[in-house]
């Protein structure tokens, strides 16, 4: 006897979705897209069946969906307009392509359920890989989005380190803390550190780099206070810390040292609009420096002293990653496949 279907009681988007519905695995419902003749007639006619109730839609790139691997790898970023997620993102595009694939690229928008859907529609692709800068505001883990991804393809992590062991490329924070602190401190005054909201690992991360740098030193860390606002608008957050810090006078003759260059940005732009001058010539007020060497940084005014990550080499050693692991799978000890990138202080005349 048919088994009787009932209508979902959401559109079904994925494969995953479907199979669910059909209450099959997701191999054997694969099995009947890729080669009905595989399964048996009353399994057959039981897709069909959820098919025709459903209206679940698999045209979704259905030419790779019939393939083993599909000639796609799936990138996601927090934000695609960002010049610095922008070049990443060309970068893996460039060598993807030259390998044989196409990069589909996606963006978070720094929201975890915007993070989450942008992994349910590359499940639905059959990406054949992915390379993804997470959000994971928490230091417990990814979100719960990404880890079951981890478990169908290879991906590689970029920029945002995650908790568990994973495949990573990004910059050894601790290394560029030690830096431009050393840097900074050759120059001028000790640096007070200005952090980022708790939009990804990188809060924490770079936050207890540059208390250890600071510690090496022989100094104790200093923070600036934060306002309440967070949010991917770096340069808001950074704007209303040092308005804040300008308020209670904790800003004249100190050196700022921000945890990426957009706070940077906007720490530069209330300083300028309190009147005070920034840079680290005789008759300046205060400094300011950053970290990443954002691609707009050297525009600033005046030009941002600051850290460079190599966001190319990012790119390129997360792909190259990324490919290996597509062919040979993954090593039996996850740590040979995360890569911490050197860093080069910048000198501008911020700082």
């Amino acid at each position: 006897m048919a088994r009787k279907q009932t209508l979902p009681e959401a559109p079904l988007r994925t494969m995953e979705e479907f199979s669910a519905f059909v209450g099959l695995s997701r191999p054997t419902v694969s099995k009947f897209f890729n080669d009905p003749s595989t399964l048996k007639e009353t399994t057959r006619r039981r897709i069909e069946e959820a098919l025709a109730a459903s209206g679940f839609n698999r045209n979704l790139l259905a030419a790779n969906l019939g393939r083993s691997r599909s000639s796609i790898v799936g990138v996601i970023v927090p934000d695609t307009a960002d010049p610095f997620y922008a070049a990443l993102t060309r970068r893996v595009q460039g060598m993807a392509q030259d390998a044989g694939f196409q990069a589909f690229v996606l963006s978070s928008d720094g929201d975890m359920a915007k993070e989450a859907q942008a992994v349910r529609t590359l499940s639905s692709m059959n990406v054949a890989g992915a390379v993804v800068a997470p959000l994971e505001a928490e230091a417990d883990g990814s979100s719960d989005a990404l880890g079951r991804l981890e478990t169908d393809i290879p991906l590689v992590y970029v920029d945002s380190a995650p908790a568990g062991p994973a495949a990573f490329v990004g910059t050894d924070n601790r290394r560029s803390f030690d830096l431009i602190v050393a840097h900074l401190l050759a120059s001028g005054t000790p640096p007070v550190f200005l952090g980022m909201p708790a939009v990804n690992a990188n809060a924490t991360a770079r936050r207890k780099a540059y208390d250890a740098a600071m510690r090496a030193q022989g100094l104790e860390p200093q923070h600036m206070p934060l306002p309440a606002t967070g949010g991917w608008d770096f340069e808001r957050f950074g704007h209303e810390a040092m308005e804040m810090a300008i308020a209670e006078d904790r800003a004249a003759g100190r050196t700022v040292l921000c945890a990426n260059d957009r706070l940077a940005f906007g720490a530069l732009a209330a300083a300028w609009g309190a009147g005070l001058r920034v840079g680290g010539e005789a008759g300046c007020d205060l400094r300011i420096a950053g970290h990443d060497d954002h691609p707009l940084s050297r525009y600033t005014c005046p030009p941002l002293t600051t850290v460079a990550q190599d966001f190319d080499e990012i790119g390129r050693r997360a792909i190259e990653i990324l490919l290996r692991r597509m062919n040979e799978g993954a090593p039996d000890d996850p740590s040979e496949d995360v890569v911490l990138l050197g860093a080069a202080v910048v000198q501008r005349r911020s700082a």
